[in-house]
């Protein structure tokens, strides 16, 4: 995600993160079939299933139903001490609809930006398991992704993401003593921005130095890390692919300037990533509603991920992009911008690239580039999905001119159509409550398996 706070994007409802389990509700894992592919075909596995990230889920103390946190802010007669609140505090069950908005149907999975259950939920975090306790971990090296979405009631402001980070498969349950719930109950979340919203991180609640004066929620002293390769981030006017690189390996716990507090690009991951959004590279007639990509139906999303010897344990060297819709396949645009070549993939010279011609900073290279990506990848990574809004940059990045304050002729500058006074998320809670995305037909496998044109 693009914004160093993004994670205050989130708003929660009864929205906190646990160790220990609570038995008010039972954990029903929502079944989510996808498919595995070769050049042989693909096959179904039907034993898929999804789990609601640990933030939002309600958080007790272990002899009763007391709220360890509330609003923006810990109990502090129960949660002395961040080892002490994981032994004290249990993590419930979910509503996955009632409460959250979060449906599935066979291949398909619908996620609510709004509902209006008892308290009001705005936008949530699913992983896709392998069974129960685990999540299931791709490894996308010389491999390729590809799934249907449905953006058409995503408007500015909203991003509804897939990515994948580099988590712990039982959610860090086996390194900490102290995380009785692992990913059963969605713990052990890690992202290239070094969240400080995590409210526990390595089995410990994230209290040292809480600050819950927030718009929307608290941060921390620690952050949680992790390489984060944005395979999606899109609404129905901007859409971007984007490695983020770190220095370290797997889901790290941070402090201090390792988590870029005060120097952006000081801390272990690259914030900002490599991004492709062909808006922003200089096709602006390319996605949107009715452009080439017409936004307003259905469509497919290819995302090949090339090693430079075209093995599944080769280096990465590009990670590339196709649509299909209305049974025709669409190659990725390509840059239009002058002093830069007319990339149409992402590689580490389109990166280098990019950077020097919009005068932005390099910290993709600094992180290690798609080497660095490369090897997550090779240890394995989780598949994440989301609906959300943005407390922090109001989703500028994505689909407006951004920074706002830079001439929107700048290369660079221009992302998107919307306003620069859109996606304030009092606004879009409101005007966009009913939004929605729908991902479906996830496929994984060899290159050129996962999709068909007429």
């Amino acid at each position: 995600m693009f914004p160093k706070a993004s994670l205050l994007a989130f708003a929660f409802a009864a929205a906190v993160s646990a160790q220990q389990v609570g038995n008010s509700t039972a954990e029903v894992h929502p079944a989510l079939s996808w498919s595995k592919c070769t050049s042989a075909g693909c096959q179904a596995q039907d034993s898929g299933k999804i789990v609601l990230d640990a933030n939002w889920r309600w958080l007790h103390t272990v002899s009763g139903y007391t709220n360890c946190y509330t609003g923006n802010a810990w109990d502090t007669s129960i949660c002395t001490d961040g080892k002490t609140c994981a032994q004290q505090c249990a993590l419930d069950g979910a509503d996955y609809e009632g409460t959250y908005g979060i449906t599935t149907s066979g291949d398909a999975l619908t996620i609510k930006f709004v509902t209006q259950s008892a308290n009001k939920n705005v936008g949530s975090r699913v992983y896709l398991m392998a069974d129960d306790s685990h999540y299931e971990m791709f490894k996308p090296l010389n491999q390729e992704f590809t799934f249907d979405v449905d953006v058409s009631q995503l408007p500015c402001g909203l991003n509804g993401a897939l990515y994948f980070s580099e988590m712990d498969a039982d959610g860090g349950m086996a390194k900490y003593a102290t995380n009785a719930a692992g990913a059963a109950y969605g713990t052990g979340y890690c992202d290239s921005q070094c969240p400080r919203d995590i409210k526990f991180i390595n089995g410990e609640a994230n209290i040292e130095g809480w600050n819950a004066t927030s718009a929307n929620s608290g941060t921390g002293s620690y952050g949680s890390c992790c390489n984060e390769m944005d395979v999606w981030e899109a609404n129905s006017i901007s859409a971007a692919y984007t490695p983020h690189p770190c220095s370290v390996s797997g889901q790290t716990r941070c402090s201090g300037d390792d988590c870029a507090i005060t120097d952006r690009y000081g801390g272990v991951c690259d914030p900002d990533g490599c991004d492709f959004n062909s808006y922003r590279m200089g096709d602006t007639s390319f996605y949107g509603p009715s452009q080439t990509v017409d936004t307003t139906k259905p469509l497919t999303v290819v995302t090949q991920f090339f090693t430079s010897d075209n093995t599944t344990s080769g280096t990465l060297s590009e990670i590339r992009r196709l649509y299909v819709q209305n049974g025709k396949v669409i190659q990725n645009s390509k840059t239009n911008i002058p002093g830069l070549t007319a990339y149409d993939s992402v590689t580490d010279q389109f990166c280098t690239d990019q950077k020097t011609v919009f005068n932005n900073t390099d910290s993709f290279a600094d992180k290690g580039g798609l080497k660095a990506m490369g090897e997550s990848f090779a240890t394995g990574v989780v598949l994440v999905m989301s609906v959300w809004d943005d407390y922090a940059a109001e989703m500028l990045w994505l689909d407006s001119d951004y920074p706002t304050t830079a001439d929107p002729s700048t290369p660079g500058v221009s992302r998107g159509t919307c306003a620069t006074t859109s996606g304030q998320p009092s606004d879009v809670e409101s005007s966009a409550a009913s939004a929605q995305v729908v991902f479906s037909n996830i496929k994984f496998g060899d290159i050129g398996s996962t999709y068909t044109s007429s």
